[in-house]
């Protein structure tokens, strides 16, 4: 980890959420034999806790996730203690004890005698800040908030919390340690509750005031709440799968004066912390049935208590559209705000905030929202983020659900980032990444291909797109492709069109060219730039069958410069070399190049024949013309293969079936 390289991890607290945060503590580091200790003071809750990681690693082995070797290795890495002594020589710590103000200090008071100055500690509080947290803290620069999500073994969002006197370079050693290890964290701004859990306690308290109001039943709220916001589960099995009663009690009571004298402790909520009792909700099959003027009632409530909940938050300036849009949709299983907010129209989101207000004293109606709503445009929701650092613009593609897959508003804002780097004179160049360890980018969205009906449609598409590698291939600037993971399809092709390129090491899988499989081919420039940078014999095989090249194949090719720890980081460091005048890259051939006496011999096995004559003539035909011609021969042969029966073939098994099920083509 180029951020932060633990030696060894604590967890401290085997309770709820402890044995979680642990599992997949061990999950990620077990193979480099970096151990995971658990603390508590209970050994009672220390035997439960490491029970309960163990049925779930035995049900890993059941499904097929874990193999039993694995699962040997995780538990011996992961050890369970009273003693405060084992956590000496811990690098990073997480806390995860009841929330308790004076136990967590009290925690930390001793977690501070216990291991170095250097090592990071950070609390898994749902609610509390961190100044708050850490008042007595002797070396406060290194303690943040680290707040999990239910599961927490399972859920990729955490939230970030730094404090006022943490230190820059702690939180973004941490942001990029989650990332590295396979979490999607979000720096959240310090303020009690944070940003997304007022989102979760405050969607509970607006159903349970529904309920109490006589507007739907427990079951219809829940099941409603379900139908309208695109909730795995209802608000109120949701209280009972997560315990989150008493503490959703507690933070309610505290949201009152920290936030807006809306929220506040329901009675029934109160009635139900009391009896110790679960919500009654509807059991597993039970159909729940309402009327027409209830799922109304309910369903503008429960929208407009919605949207006002996460644009109050927009409006505290603790987290942006972005983090909201992906905090929410992915750390609560539900829709993402900000685009429902657009499909909706703001201002009618807005008209549904304002009568909810007009109900609930006390709760607010953003003054973001109604600036939106007189723009009479939709929400912009960043899924390109930019990042200037010393002179070089980072461009981050953000989709993990997706392994930041393109579709046409990602090329839209790529373009739109581009002008205005352009324009800006402070920047020297631009890298390219993507979110995450998985993937730079996983490809083109294939419901956006699959949608397209014509011919003609299909090579506009692939124009519009080649219009922006074009522009990337042009860029007066640097632009290097830092490649953080695997690149299919239209996220190699982009990388293509950068000036230059590095890799991650050790990637078994760098780059696939994977269309042939969908019963298309490549159309945002692959069969052009691919044999021009690694040679049309090398490029022949995986193109037609797409193969899957590692990182040190693609190095001996050429295709990329180096494979390093840091992608991002060599590439800046290229950039500014190259801004210097220190190194030059080497530009792509424009020229028709030459075509070898022969080729590699390729078996397609199932893949379709009639596709593959297509992309044959893409090739070679291109390799014939110029860049510029062969990219247009290109997208007129793309949108040829609309005329194949294999190209919805391949489509339509994809969409049913996903990549592992190979789509049974027919070769017309």
């Amino acid at each position: 980890m180029p951020a932060l390289n633990p030696r060894k991890i604590g967890v401290v607290g085997s309770g709820q959420i402890g044995p979680d945060i642990a599992l997949y503590f061990s999950k990620v580091f077990h193979a480099a034999k970096v151990p995971v200790v658990v603390v508590d003071i209970r050994q009672e809750a220390l035997d439960a806790g490491r029970e309960k990681v163990k049925k779930k690693l035995l049900k890993g082995v059941e499904s097929g996730a874990f193999k039993q070797a694995e699962v040997d290795s995780m538990l011996a890495n992961t050890s369970w203690t009273t003693d405060y002594g084992a956590l000496a020589g811990a690098d990073f710590v997480v806390e995860a004890a009841t929330e308790d103000l004076k136990i967590k200090q009290r925690i930390f008071e001793g977690l501070e005698k216990s291991v170095s100055k250097t090592a990071v500690l950070a609390s898994n509080s749902s609610h509390l800040e961190p100044e708050v947290i850490f008042a007595n803290a002797q070396e406060p620069s290194r303690c943040l908030v680290i707040h999990y999500f239910f599961p927490a073994e399972r859920n990729i969002i955490v939230e970030v919390v730094p404090g006022k006197e943490t230190s820059p370079d702690v939180t973004d050693g941490i942001m990029k340690l989650y990332e590295s290890i396979g979490k999607v964290p979000l720096k959240i701004g310090s303020r009690y509750g944070y940003a997304i859990d007022p989102v979760f306690e405050g969607m509970f308290l607006g159903a349970a005031r529904l309920v109490e109001s006589g507007a739907g039943t427990l079951k219809q709220v829940d099941a409603i709440a379900q139908n309208v916001l695109g909730l795995g589960i209802g608000p109120f099995m949701a209280m009972n799968l997560t315990g989150g009663n008493p503490l959703t009690a507690v933070g309610l009571k505290h949201y009152n004066s920290k936030i807006m004298a809306w929220y506040d402790t329901p009675k029934s909520l109160e009635a139900q912390v009391a009896a110790g009792k679960p919500w009654e909700t509807a059991g597993r099959g039970e159909k729940v049935t309402w009327s027409d003027d209830t799922f109304c009632v309910v369903g503008d409530a429960l929208r407009g208590c919605f949207f006002g909940l996460v644009t109050e938050i927009l409006d505290s300036g603790i987290a942006s559209v972005a983090d909201l849009e992906l905090g929410v949709e992915t750390a609560l299983v539900m829709n993402a705000p900000f685009t429902m907010m657009n499909q909706l129209g703001v201002p009618a989101a807005l008209e549904l905030v304002q009568a909810y207000a007009a109900k609930n004293p006390g709760f607010k109606v953003s003054e973001s929202l109604r600036k939106q709503a007189a723009t009479g445009k939709p929400w912009e929701i960043p899924v390109v983020l930019r990042e200037d650092k010393a002179g070089v613009a980072l461009l981050t593609f953000r989709r993990p659900k997706v392994l930041n897959a393109l579709n046409s508003e990602v090329m839209k804002q790529l373009s739109a980032h581009l002008e205005a780097i352009r324009a800006d004179k402070s920047v020297k160049g631009v890298v390219l990444t993507g979110y995450g360890s998985k993937a730079f980018v996983s490809g083109a969205d294939i419901n956006e291909l699959a949608a397209i009906k014509t011919p003609q449609q299909a090579t506009g598409h692939a124009l519009s797109w080649q219009q922006v590698a074009n522009a990337i291939e042009a860029f007066e600037k640097p632009v290097i492709c830092a490649y953080n993971g695997l690149a299919f399809g239209g996220g190699n092709e982009l990388a293509m069109s950068c000036h230059a390129r590095v890799a991650r090491k050790g990637l078994s899988v760098l780059f696939a060219q994977p269309e042939p499989r969908l019963g298309i081919i490549p159309g945002m420039g692959g069969t052009q730039r691919l044999p021009r940078l690694v040679g049309l014999a090398n490029a022949w095989g995986p193109l037609r069958t797409g193969q899957m090249i590692s990182g040190a194949k693609a190095k001996e090719w050429g295709l990329i410069l180096e494979e390093c720890e840091d992608p991002v980081s060599r590439a800046s460091e290229i950039i500014l070399e190259v801004a210097s005048g220190k190194r030059k890259l080497a530009p792509i051939p424009r020229d028709p190049i030459a075509v070898p006496a022969t080729l590699p011999t390729v078996e397609l096995g199932h893949l379709s024949k009639k596709v593959d004559e297509l992309l044959q003539r893409a090739i070679l035909e291109g390799a014939a013309k110029s860049l510029d011609e062969g990219l247009r021969h290109e997208a007129k042969l793309f949108g040829d293969c609309l005329k194949t029966e294999d190209m919805r073939i391949g489509m339509e098994s994809f969409l049913k079936n996903g990549p592992k099920v190979n789509a049974a083509f027919v070769n017309r």
